[in-house]
């Protein structure tokens, strides 16, 4: 496990590189020099594996690496690759290499095709993820085995097995949670849209945020807090709220992010609890949320062998992302992978994780790169809120959506 971490540190440290123009050396040695966001230098294992290949680290906090990247692009100083959140700035201002250029294909393809997609402008792919983060249903199994029901799959089940759960339990447990607070109303919208064939835009990448789908989406929503199957304050109530029922056992079940069950530990919580899929309409397909960070690789013009310089970001790419040591990291972060041969690793080594595979092959992202993002997001979240109180939803979402058209 230590030789995974300090590996696996050696691999976070490179993939934010500051590239000075950086000859080859007389041995044909070429340098990448590395930013990386809160770890400590380690690159003995990694060089050792890759001779010809030398990196220089600059270990960076996560609440000044953006400033340090804009400011080293400013002096011409830009990276060779970057690990960071964001990246079609930098695509959009021509600084960026198309990742065709420098990916191995086998690896490329190991990538979760909707993980990929949410790095693409103009049928190019810029960047590719590092790792996952996704929402799930966590349910209490202690629960579901005394009251003798299944884990639902659709919006029928769900309703189902929400009054099931208040016959047997009474008010001492909330079968089902939801968060229409300003702090995630985004994602209960996400949930339950997706979940009706509807989403923030339409298949053309248009606002679509009134579409008949959401409207009835979040009635669905609305009702099974009406119908007294949910906690009682959606509006106040956030997910740590949502979290803490579910780790006191107040709570059936919760969508959460895979960090749930190091949360209710935390919380001295003990409790037997499994993921499933996201519940969805008759005929409809669930979807989660999904988060992610990206590896991309900057152009460096004054670079004496391009095709060498790519070859290494290619070589460091396989093997960061090799199950022998990206699973260590991936695991001791607590995220998820965002390749599926780690996925099938992680499997090997821990059954249970299996679960995981099927919410990472459905997850779906917010259009956060669209510049009205910030303003559907409020939006959808004051509308939801509108509702709870008695607003019409139909009535909100087109009043939000005629915001966005001019």
């Amino acid at each position: 496990m230590k030789k995974l971490l300090s590996v696996a540190l050696a691999l976070l440290m490179v993939l934010g590189l500051t590239a000075i123009a950086k000859p080859v050396s007389a041995d044909g040695e070429i340098t990448l020099d590395v930013i990386i966001c809160q770890y400590g230098p380690n690159t003995q294992e990694w060089e050792a594996e890759n001779p010809g290949i030398k990196l220089n680290l600059d270990v960076v906090s996560w609440n000044d690496v953006y400033t340090e990247v804009d400011t080293r692009i400013a002096n011409n100083n830009a990276p060779d690759i970057l690990n960071i959140d964001v990246f079609a700035n930098y695509a959009n201002e021509g600084l960026l290499m198309p990742v065709k250029d420098y990916c191995p294909e086998d690896l490329f393809n190991d990538f979760f095709p909707q993980f990929i997609a949410q790095s693409v402008i103009d049928d190019t792919v810029w960047a590719v993820p590092d790792l996952a983060s996704a929402r799930a249903l966590f349910y209490n199994v202690d629960m579901f085995n005394e009251v003798g029901i299944e884990v639902p799959t659709t919006w029928a089940e769900l309703e189902d097995a929400c009054q099931a759960i208040i016959d047997y339990y009474g008010g001492e447990v909330y079968p089902w949670g939801i968060d229409m607070t300003t702090d995630e109303g985004q994602a209960a919208f996400a949930y339950y849209t997706w979940g009706n064939g509807g989403g923030f835009v339409d298949a053309d990448g248009n606002w679509a945020v009134n579409s008949a789908e959401n409207a009835e989406g979040i009635n669905f929503a609305l009702n099974l807090i009406k119908k007294g199957y949910t906690n009682p304050n959606p509006a106040t109530q956030t997910r740590y709220d949502l979290q803490d029922m579910f780790a006191a056992g107040k709570m059936a079940m919760v969508i959460a992010p895979n960090q749930l069950p190091t949360y209710v530990a935390d919380k001295g919580g003990n409790i037997n609890m499994a993921t499933a899929g996201i519940p969805a309409n008759e005929g409809k397909t669930g979807s989660s949320v999904g988060v992610m960070d990206r590896v991309m690789a900057f152009k460096d013009e004054s670079a004496p062998d391009q095709a060498a310089r790519n070859e290494a970001i290619g070589k460091f790419l396989k093997f960061f992302y090799d199950p022998e040591n990206y699973v260590g990291w991936v695991s001791m972060e607590g995220f998820l992978p965002a390749v599926n041969s780690a996925v099938e690793a992680l499997v090997a080594s821990d059954p249970s994780f299996a679960a995981w595979l099927d919410v990472l092959g459905t997850c779906q992202f917010y259009p956060a790169a669209k510049a009205e993002w910030d303003q559907v997001k409020q939006g959808v979240i004051a509308a939801e809120q509108a509702a709870l109180i008695g607003g019409d939803i139909q009535a909100e979402l087109d009043a939000l959506q005629a915001s966005l058209v001019h």
